[in-house]
């Protein structure tokens, strides 16, 4: 039986949220370190890969006639985009779908870090309910009513994540090389990364990675955060110097972060964000690369995913999202 896709997820992350694979086509399901995957790719009509992921090697497109790369996600990270260019191999994306979970994501580890949520479970777990709750409130601390807010890449997500912080008071304003109009319309003033560094509150990540956000965040730019500002990385592993920010936890020299994504995935156990102890720890939200992760997100993006695979082999229609 020839295969039209090849699905690089597991059938069980589609069917726990509902969606099924298109009508009318044969689907084969792998591990993308599966024995037969270079041969049956070669075959198929359409490759099926989740965003996150160890990089596809580009001999995989080599020979290929797939009619279409789809990735379930907004990011590219995992394709060499020369190798399939050159191949004629158009990919698409689904931009957006994992928009309202990443919000969430931001404003709820914000918050988690200004009021000291997590630290402060650990300090009761450890008997030290008076002294904690005494310095929590000789700090203090401050709800995200009024701060203001820095959205470093004003794009699709970065969007998404100051229209969430504006519901809950924050002021805004954000550093993107490209002029953004939607930002007028939610009161973001623009400025240079390093104003925005300087007088943020709360900075959140929402720049891909390329060659110019290469380890964007790292010392000189962890310096001039303001010593009671928290730090949002959501965004792809690379672009905040994970040294650096971990000197700078613990130090104090900025009140906390949350970190989901990193260098390599998982992070190594020498990583240094995991060899932190003590108030610098207290200071660290880790969570696995799901800022973008709900039930909800992912029927989104699993069936869009599905929807354009039909569009392109049941109809004949050209892909949407086209990235390349």
């Amino acid at each position: 039986m020839s295969i039209d896709v090849v699905c690089l997820r597991p059938e069980a992350d589609l069917t726990r949220v509902g969606v099924r694979a298109a009508e009318g086509v044969t689907v084969a399901y792998r591990k993308p370190d599966d024995g037969d995957v270079p041969a049956l790719i070669k075959a198929a009509r359409a490759l099926i890969i989740p965003a996150v992921g160890a990089k596809l090697p580009a001999e995989l497109f080599i020979g290929a006639s797939l009619k279409l790369v789809q990735v379930t996600g907004a990011g590219l990270d995992r394709l060499d985009r020369d190798a399939l260019v050159r191949a004629g191999i158009p990919v698409a994306n689904v931009p957006g779908g994992s928009n309202s979970a990443v919000a969430e994501y931001a404003v709820t580890t914000a918050s988690m870090l200004l009021r000291r949520f997590a630290w402060s479970d650990a300090e009761i777990r450890a008997g030290n309910y008076p002294a904690f709750r005494a310095r929590m409130l000789a700090d203090n601390l401050a709800g995200l009513d009024g701060l203001l807010v820095g959205i470093v890449g004003f794009g699709v997500i970065g969007e998404a994540v100051a229209a969430a912080f504006r519901k809950q008071g924050s002021r805004l304003c954000y550093f993107d090389p490209t002029p953004r109009n939607s930002a007028a319309a939610l009161g973001a003033k623009s400025l240079s990364l390093g104003e925005l560094l300087q007088t943020a509150d709360v900075v959140s990540l929402h720049v891909p990675l390329l060659p110019a956000t290469q380890n964007m965040i790292g010392v000189p730019q962890l310096a001039l955060m303001k010593p009671t500002a928290v730090l949002i990385q959501a965004a792809r592993g690379g672009i905040v110097a994970e040294a650096a920010l971990a000197d700078a936890l613990r130090a104090g020299k900025i009140a906390g972060a949350a970190v989901d994504v990193y260098s390599t995935e998982p992070p190594a156990a020498d990583n240094p964000l995991l060899k932190l102890d003590g108030e610098g720890r207290n200071r660290l939200i880790l969570t696995p690369h799901i800022a973008g992760v709900t039930r909800q997100s992912s029927a989104f993006l699993f069936q869009s995913a599905w929807d354009n695979v039909a569009r392109v082999l049941l109809r004949g229609e050209a892909p949407a999202n086209r990235a390349y």
